[in-house]
């Protein structure tokens, strides 16, 4: 069941509303998670009474990618129906203003009506900081980049890496959400190292389900150090169940980056498409 603000916007008295687009990004350390949580800070939280303290009136934002507790953003995407008479152009610099500094709307857009922040994505890209250096992780990123006490070999990772793209079932990297799918096309997963020991996971899917990209991590980890072979990973993806096998990277190392969209015309169809569960090509 899709919720009122997942669908078109709708008219509100004589004024009606308009959809508006949230650029936005966030450190996570002090956050649990997006999702609004009773007595918690939340990134939706502090956002969503934000805004409704700007426009005087309870609203509720739709986000591309809900992320857990740590994790950071710094492409995330929301909608929300304000006004039509809002100051959309406005809108990020008086929420400056109001905002704690850990998170930041960049740009507020008005977009079509059929733009949904969730179910018109193609795809969202992450990426994930890993520094093996003996020193660990740079005092100045410390907060976005995990300190991994084992030499790691980007050669390993990397063809470990290339095994698990495409489409599949990632139940052994995933937590089951009630009546969601594991079904996952993979479409990126790329290791590079740079200058300063730190090596970086650019990962893109058309969407993930929770927890798997530090999944995803924690097994090419084991790789990177020795500890499994190049090929295990992918072994895992004839799995049924999630696999205990499997230890979850910390949440800090992990940053949201980018959200990609069809063009307006296309907003419409590749929602409704989004909203039908995926089965296996094999059921």
């Amino acid at each position: 069941m899709t919720s009122v603000h997942d669908e078109p916007a709708t008219p509100a008295g004589d004024g009606g509303l308009v959809r508006v687009r949230l650029d936005l990004g966030y450190d996570g350390t002090e956050f649990s998670g997006w999702a609004r949580q009773p007595a918690r800070r939340t990134v939706c939280g502090v956002l969503e009474d934000a805004l409704s303290q700007v426009f005087r009136r309870p609203l509720t934002l739709t986000v591309a990618g809900r992320t857990d507790a740590g994790v950071h953003a710094s492409g995330q995407v929301a909608h929300v129906d304000l006004p039509v008479e809002s100051d959309v152009d406005g809108l990020a610099k008086r929420l400056s203003r109001i905002l704690p500094a850990d998170v930041r709307v960049f740009r507020a857009t008005r977009v079509p009506d059929e733009f949904d922040a969730r179910f018109s994505a193609l795809r969202r890209h992450y990426a994930y900081r890993v520094a093996d250096a003996p020193f660990g992780a740079d005092p100045l990123r410390r907060l976005d980049t995990i300190s991994w006490p084992r030499p790691l070999s980007l050669a390993a990772m990397s063809e470990a890496s290339r095994l698990l793209l495409g489409e599949h079932d990632f139940v052994a990297f995933c937590k089951r959400r009630e009546g969601a799918t594991t079904i996952r096309e993979l479409q990126r997963l790329e290791w590079s190292r740079g200058d300063d020991d730190v090596l970086t996971a650019a990962v893109s899917a058309d969407a993930f389900c929770h927890s798997m990209v530090r999944s995803l991590v924690g097994a090419l980890l084991a790789v990177g150090e020795g500890r499994e072979p190049v090929d295990w990973p992918a072994s895992l993806l004839r799995s049924t169940e999630r696999s205990s096998s499997v230890t979850v990277a910390p949440p800090h190392g992990l940053t949201l980056v980018r959200v990609d969209y069809p063009a307006d015309q296309d907003l419409a169809a590749r929602a409704a498409i989004t909203r039908n569960v995926r089965v296996s090509s094999a059921s």
